[in-house]
């Protein structure tokens, strides 16, 4: 055992001063997560492919909304409409109309995803449940 001078033993004087390691090590760890990337990670899937009789079968009578790869790009019940405002109208009449019926998106196949991306979102805004999405069948 070591004595100092005045008798006292000398253990604490002796250890190391770990504060300023603990310092560099928090600061690299926040550098770290700073600049870490996240990969995102998503999965490839086929969508089944239905055909519209089908769904007209299980369904009673839904509320079809279509969505076609020319101008005007919004239908509702086969009927199609000139602008945005003048559908969002429409469907919320239509779905405040007949709360209880589903509510099924048919889209064309080289129709615009950001259409499709635009109606999901007011869909979800106005809590409006799609029931289904549909896809046109090979030939």
């Amino acid at each position: 055992m070591i004595r100092t001078h005045q008798g006292v033993t000398g253990d604490d004087d002796l250890k190391p001063d770990l504060t300023p390691l603990l310092d560099i090590i928090f600061i690299v760890m926040v550098f770290l997560l700073l600049t870490a990337s996240v990969k995102l990670q998503s999965l490839d899937v086929e969508l089944p492919q239905t055909d519209t009789q089908a769904l007209q079968e299980t369904q009673a009578d839904p509320i079809t909304v279509n969505i076609t790869a020319t101008e005007p790009y919004w239908a509702l019940q086969g009927i199609q409409i000139d602008s945005w405002d003048a559908f969002k109208a429409a469907l919320l009449k239509e779905v405040k109309a007949s709360p209880h019926k589903p509510v099924v998106i048919g889209a064309d196949r080289a129709g615009s995803v950001e259409n499709m991306l635009k109606l999901l979102a007011f869909l979800q805004q106005n809590k409006i449940k799609a029931t289904q999405l549909l896809m046109e069948e090979d030939k």
